[in-house]
């Protein structure tokens, strides 16, 4: 295996990334201001706000979603225990000491397992339950009959965006370990990382020029 610097991201990837997060930040923002847990914006500002953003999401996902089907790179987020247990135990242990992260990118493989597990967790799990729950509650005047059924689409709402600000909170973290947080950062700016590549690999990334390749120095 050699290190290689390749183009991982693509410009398709990094806009959706940054787009995400934006529209996410506003919704979690907006979506306090509607609870009543900060008041630095109206409630009728905030509700509309969050309405449109959520709206955008949406469409963002679905485009998303299409991309990923169309360009294999679905098969990043494939769950596997091959190294998983070895990631774990160093966020829960080894990153204290100092030890080296166990996995390093493959061409094949973006996403650590852990990552691949926790983001197929966030897209199957809390994207489609806060998307869910967020469209019955703005149609709640067609379908809602029964007395506690807002109270139950309110709650899953609620807690499903709680889960993905927890999931926000621990993705920052981990940008402040291991290498500096522009260096963990960089790579979804400019699309470029460190990857290892099997002779075979390399050998077909430069015959075919499928990805973008960096020499060295």
């Amino acid at each position: 295996m050699s290190t290689r610097i390749i183009m991982v991201y693509s410009r398709f990837e990094r806009f959706w990334h940054w787009t995400q997060m934006a529209l996410i930040f506003a919704l979690l923002f907006t979506g306090l201001a509607v609870r009543g847990v900060h008041g630095m914006i109206g409630f009728d500002t905030a509700v509309t706000v969050h309405t449109w953003c959520a709206i955008a999401l949406i469409a963002l996902w679905l485009l998303a979603i299409f991309w990923h089907f169309t360009t294999g790179t679905w098969r990043h987020y494939l769950p596997t225990t091959q190294g998983l247990w070895a990631v774990a135990r160093f966020y829960a242990w080894g990153i204290f000491r100092g030890e080296h992260h166990p996995y390093r990118k493959a061409y094949w493989r973006k996403h650590n397992p852990l990552q691949a597990l926790a983001y197929l967790s966030l897209k199957l799990v809390l994207f489609p339950a806060v998307w869910l729950s967020g469209l019955l509650y703005l149609a709640y005047n067609f379908w809602g009959t029964a007395g506690g059924a807002l109270g139950w689409v309110a709650a899953v709402h609620v807690l499903s965006a709680y889960a993905i600000l927890a999931f926000v909170i621990a993705h920052i973290y981990l940008l402040t370990t291991g290498h500096s947080f522009a260096a963990h950062v960089k790579p979804m700016l400019t699309g470029y990382d460190e990857v290892d590549l099997t002779p075979a690999e390399e050998a077909y990334l430069r015959e075919s020029g499928a990805v973008a390749m960096k020499d060295e120095g």
